[in-house]
């Protein structure tokens, strides 16, 4: 599977759901310019205002921060993927733009700042109280529907990066000389056994 079926495959998955209006046929749309477009590390936004740009970058690394395995969403380039996807997804466009607003006026109204004005630590309350659907407050449950299709959007721009299949360890089409199966614990585990 290439690049443009994995990406179709997962944008499709994820923002289906979430945006009123995504069809296959606008996600096959972006996905294909994407063979075109190989360096998001480059791409100026061109859907987004600095503001907005500046907002997202921030809310998508708490949500893929960098580790110790791994550089975070922004070191995946996902606000460009993100950009470039609202630019062939006119139905994405809005959703997006909605959700960093709704940071913004959240975040003024809890702590009198803008999303990328407020500190770190009001930033992660602020997400601590959308980050659970299950859990949520009802004056927050917009809030919460925004956060999981950003997580969403996050995590195909993220996994479908060179920074994401790294983190997976993923090894594409290698062959294998052998394999000894799962280890019995991984089985016990899973409730089956091998038959002697």
């Amino acid at each position: 599977m290439n690049r443009r079926e994995s990406l179709k495959l997962m944008a499709v998955a994820s923002l289906a759901a979430a945006i009123p209006g995504c069809t296959l046929e606008s996600v096959d749309k972006a996905a294909a310019r994407v063979d075109g477009f190989e360096d998001l590390s480059k791409r100026k936004p061109s859907q987004m205002s600095t503001h907005e740009y500046t907002t997202l970058s921030r809310l998508v690394d708490y949500i893929i921060p960098a580790d110790e395995r791994s550089g975070g969403a922004t070191d995946a380039h996902v606000p460009a993927f993100i950009d470039f996807m609202m630019e062939d997804t006119p139905d994405l466009s809005g959703p997006v733009k909605e959700a960093l607003q709704w940071m913004d006026s959240a975040s003024t109204r809890l702590f009198g700042s803008l999303f990328v004005e407020t500190s770190e630590e009001n930033n992660h309350k602020l997400l601590s109280q959308i980050a659970y659907p299950d859990d949520v407050k009802p004056d927050m449950e917009d809030g919460a529907a925004i956060f999981t299709m950003m997580r969403d959007l996050t995590a195909s721009g993220f996994w479908s990066s060179k920074v994401g299949v790294e983190d997976l360890g993923y090894m594409g089409n290698t062959p294998q000389p052998s394999w000894d199966g799962c280890s019995h614990e991984a089985m016990e585990h899973i409730g089956l056994s091998y038959n002697s």
